[in-house]
Order: structure tokens, then C-alpha cells, then sequence
């Protein structure tokens, strides 16, 4: 076995050999990356915080960037997703109400409103999908403008704050939490609406502000208002409110 004379030679050209970029060989060059020492021509180079880099360099090095995260371990910096897509399911659904009974006031009498709605004999006979399919359901267009605004609000800092997945169960949970407890204290009631799986939110974003130890006086207020209406005004379940609360609270206590 015999060894080369002379230094190790890393991945240069032989020595008088003119060096090539290495993604373009047809280019003699006389610069190289500063982090792999490959031979590149200048349209091959990017600035770096310490002299120059190859194209491929600079790619590896976004790959390996860990980004921040929030307390519940989502990217600083996210853009909402869910939160529109479940704004645009409402309205389409709603949409279809409408079209059902064609008229977007009556939007209730539809075959799919029938259906899907929450009341407790046609779960107590099997129809679980209720439990969840009554929460993308609204009576009216001023029913579902007010929670898709709520939505909106609330939602798109949960979301940001919690990531994707998690604001998803804890809008899901919020929303099975309410109409568990319409069943239980409202059962002869026929409930539609995403008001439990907002109030959820409301609940969860609660406990975040006291995990993080930020003021939850404006939270605090929002909800007594809330709640306060489903009191006194006729029409709006206070059960599914607060089953949302407390399913929604419970939930982001565990996932944070």
C-alpha cells in the first residue's frame, strides 16, 4: 500500500489544475464557499454572516434553523388555516340550509337542518353524529354572522398560539362539551349553533393567559357579557355556553 505525498487534498482540484464551480464546471473559479470550501462562481454565492456560501450551504442552513415556538410549542410567526376553513364550512353549510328551504331567514326548515340538529331523543336513538354536526349549523344569517365574528376574533390567536392541531380539539372538544350539557340540563331543546365550540375558545384562552401570567381582565369581562345574554335573552342556550366553557378551559389545561 503506498500513501500520496504532500497534504490531503478535500474535495480542491489536483495542484495547477485550474479550480471549476462546482455547479457549473465550465467555470473556472478562483473563490469558494466559506463554509464547505467548494470551488463557486459568483452567481453560485449568497452573502452569509461570515463571508460567502454556496447555494447549497445556504438551503442546509434554513433546513437546520430551529424557529421559535409559543408555550404550547406552535411556530412564532404562523399564519391561521383552520380558523378560515371552519369559518367557510359554516357558511356553506348555511348556505345550503338556505338553499333547502329557500329562504335564507327559515334557513331551519331544511331537510339537512332536520338532520342534523342537536336533540336529545334522536341521540338517545343512535344519531351521535349530532353531537358535532349541530355545531356547524345556525339558525339564520345574523346567528351565524355573530359567531363567525366571534370566531374570527377569538379564534386566530388561539390558533397562532396553540397550532393547528391543538386549536382544533380544543374547538372540537368545546363544542362536544356544549351539547353534553345541553342533553343533560336542556334536553327537550332542538340546539344548533357554533356558540359551545366558540365559548370553548373563550375558556381556553383563559387558562393560556393564566399559564403565561398575562392580564385576563378583558377576557374575564367578555365572558360575563356573554354568558349574561344567554341568560336573559330568549333563544340562546346558556347550557351549551357554559358546557363549552368548561369543556374548552379543561381542555387547553391539559394540551398547554
Amino acid at each position: 500500500m503506498t500513501y500520496p505525498a504532500g497534504p490531503p487534498n478535500h474535495g480542491g482540484p489536483p495542484p495547477g489544475v485550474p479550480a471549476v464551480c462546482v455547479r457549473h464546471p465550465d467555470r473556472p473559479t478562483t473563490i469558494s464557499c466559506s463554509r464547505c470550501g467548494r470551488p463557486s462562481c459568483p452567481e453560485c454565492l449568497r452573502e452569509a454572516s461570515v463571508g460567502f456560501q454556496c447555494v447549497d450551504c445556504v438551503n442546509e442552513g434554513r433546513r437546520t434553523v430551529r424557529r421559535g415556538t409559543t408555550v404550547a410549542g406552535a411556530e412564532v410567526g404562523g399564519r391561521p388555516l383552520v380558523v378560515p376553513v371552519l369559518i367557510v364550512l359554516n357558511i356553506a353549510i348555511f348556505a345550503f340550509t338556505a338553499f333547502q328551504a329557500q329562504n335564507i331567514a327559515d334557513n331551519y326548515n331544511s331537510d339537512l337542518f332536520g338532520q342534523w340538529a342537536l336533540a336529545a331523543p334522536y341521540v338517545a336513538a343512535g344519531d351521535f353524529w349530532r353531537l358535532v354536526t349541530s355545531g356547524f349549523l345556525h339558525f339564520g344569517p345574523l346567528h351565524l354572522a355573530f359567531n363567525m365574528y366571534a370566531l374570527w376574533v377569538i379564534g386566530r390567536d388561539m390558533e397562532l398560539l396553540l397550532g393547528r392541531g391543538r386549536f382544533l380539539a380544543v374547538y372540537l372538544i368545546g363544542m362536544l362539551g356544549g351539547a353534553a350539557a345541553v342533553l343533560v340540563l336542556q334536553p327537550d331543546a332542538l340546539v344548533a349553533g357554533a356558540s359551545g365550540a366558540v365559548f370553548g375558545l373563550m375558556g381556553g384562552l383563559l387558562v393560556a393567559l393564566l399559564r403565561l401570567r398575562r392580564p385576563i381582565n378583558q377576557v374575564v369581562v367578555l365572558l360575563a357579557i356573554n354568558l349574561a345574554l344567554g341568560f336573559f335573552i330568549p333563544g340562546i342556550s346558556w347550557q351549551a355556553h357554559v358546557g363549552g366553557i368548561v369543556a374548552g378551559a379543561a381542555a387547553t389545561a391539559v394540551l398547554v
